[in-house]
């Protein structure tokens, strides 16, 4: 019994090799079953690597372009984007200043970039308190985590600049995001 098991199993995995080789050669010949000659020819679907573009660093935010967003309940400090500085390049990068104002008065100021298709956001400078950009020393791209504490980026992904996971078409369409308090078409 055990030998018939054997020679079945055996005829099993000839006949897969088997169809494995003609579906290559056929692809090789231009196509599935059709001849080299007959004008179609198979192409291998090319992948596009993805490119950052260059980020020019903005204008120091001011006060009368801060829009404030909402984080969660237990949040003390409180978020805001400079509406001025929001870009959205054409690698799918959205890009902004952020405020953070602590309960203590600190105020923190950011040049940071989210990458929706990626889930994923990165610094690329920060804010001093003459006006000054300093360029970020570790400049990588991060995954956005939807923490309880500090779940700012979930926040300006999933409710502002990433609706369905693709980023915003257009910088007023985020500043729109931001007037409303919530990417219409966020979930």
């Amino acid at each position: 019994m055990m030998n018939m098991r054997r020679k079945f199993s055996l005829l099993c995995v000839i006949g897969a090799l088997c169809a494995v080789s003609s579906v290559t050669q056929a692809a090789k010949k231009g196509g599935y079953g059709l001849e080299a000659d007959s004008g179609i020819e198979y192409v291998p679907e090319e992948v596009v690597e993805w490119k950052e573009l260059d980020a020019t660093l903005p204008a120091p935010p001011k006060s009368e372009n801060l829009r404030e967003f909402y984080v969660s309940a237990v949040a003390t400090n409180h978020y805001f984007i400079d509406s001025s500085s929001l870009t959205v390049g054409n690698d799918g990068v959205v890009r902004y200043v952020l405020v953070v104002r602590t309960a203590g008065g600190a105020e923190n100021v950011s040049f940071e970039g989210i990458r929706c298709e990626e889930h994923t956001w990165k610094l690329y400078a920060t804010g001093s308190a003459d006006g000054q950009w300093r360029t970020a020393r570790i400049s990588e791209w991060r995954p956005i985590e939807n923490k309880p504490v500090n779940r700012y980026h979930a926040a300006l992904s999933k409710e502002l600049f990433c609706p369905d996971g693709n980023p915003i078409a257009t910088a007023d369409e985020g500043r729109r995001a931001l007037q409303l308090g919530k990417h219409p078409n966020a979930k």
